[in-house]
């Protein structure tokens, strides 16, 4: 049922990264109840395995893996091949992980100054794009760095980002202000007769990496992306 589950996901068009996270959750599952008929499983047999991973020493691992195997019952009752998920009832069977907030800008001060070091980044013109674009657009980072030309109608300053890049697996549409305008002439001079935004310097047809902007942040002091832009 797992593995017919995962089949569903990558026809629905989930990322790799999806894919291969859920594929580990699951496999850390498999050895306690892998062989066991789905409508058979009970409650504890998914608390032996959630306090298996718990007395490992990762408490974030028994919670991802108690939501897998739910997503996984609820995905067989919802094709008629079990009939409850005892999963809701095991949210306290096991150690709450401790909530670590990620770096984030929160100060109204230090953010304009995050934004006036931008506009003095000195590395790759297309990089500088990238992290300028960022807090004008507020999309996922991996989202604007995979962007293509053909999904931006600069006439009507929307850019269209297609389903299968999205969370949510849902078209996105998103407005594009003149400041947003003026940087996307500017790059279009550079890498608009290509596919790619922000093509890699070594192969054009592939993006600049994950960690481009990343390390761009860094040079210039700062947190990471997380959600789309350096975070106010």
């Amino acid at each position: 049922m797992a593995e017919e589950y995962l089949e569903r996901q990558a026809r629905e068009g989930r990322v790799e990264t999806t894919l291969a996270k859920n594929r580990y959750l699951l496999e850390l599952a498999y050895p306690g109840i892998g062989n066991r008929p789905i409508a058979e499983i009970k409650a504890a047999e998914i608390v032996a395995i959630l306090k298996h991973l718990e007395k490992r020493g990762t408490l974030e691992a028994p919670k991802r893996v108690r939501a897998i195997i739910g997503t996984v019952i609820r995905y067989a009752i919802a094709t008629s091949r079990a009939e409850a998920d005892p999963t809701p009832a095991l949210k306290n069977a096991i150690i709450a992980p401790k909530v670590t907030h990620r770096a984030a800008i929160t100060d109204a001060v230090a953010f304009g100054g995050l934004l006036r070091a931008i506009e003095t980044f000195d590395g790759q013109p297309t990089t500088r794009a990238a992290l300028r674009l960022l807090p004008l657009v507020f999309t996922r980072p991996s989202e604007l760095r995979l962007a293509e030309w053909k999904e931006f109608d600069l006439d009507n300053a929307i850019w269209i980002i297609p389903a299968n890049r999205t969370k949510m697996r849902r078209e996105h549409s998103v407005p594009l202000s003149r400041q947003a305008l003026a940087i996307l002439h500017e790059l279009q001079a550079l890498t608009g007769q290509g596919r790619l935004l922000f093509p890699g310097l070594r192969v054009v047809t592939r993006p600049i990496s994950e960690n481009t902007m990343n390390a761009a942040l860094r040079r210039l002091g700062t947190p990471r992306p997380r959600c789309g832009a350096p975070r106010l």
